[in-house]
């Protein structure tokens, strides 16, 4: 009885400490981090853009 016992308890404080320290953003925390996404995927289709103008000028 004593081993179930101690067996369940560790059990419990295993899922306690693990599932405690995630971190939870706030609204205004993720709709920054979605902006700063949506930026960084701009920027990136903007560059492949100018590759692409610059290769096909570089073509002719």
């Amino acid at each position: 009885m004593k081993k179930i016992f101690l067996l369940f308890t560790t059990a419990c404080l295993i899922i306690i400490t693990t599932t405690s320290c995630r971190e939870k953003k706030t609204t205004g925390e993720k709709i920054e981090d979605a902006i700063e996404e949506t930026g960084d995927a701009i920027e990136d289709g903007a560059e492949e853009v100018k590759d692409a103008v610059e290769d096909a000028t570089d073509d002719n």
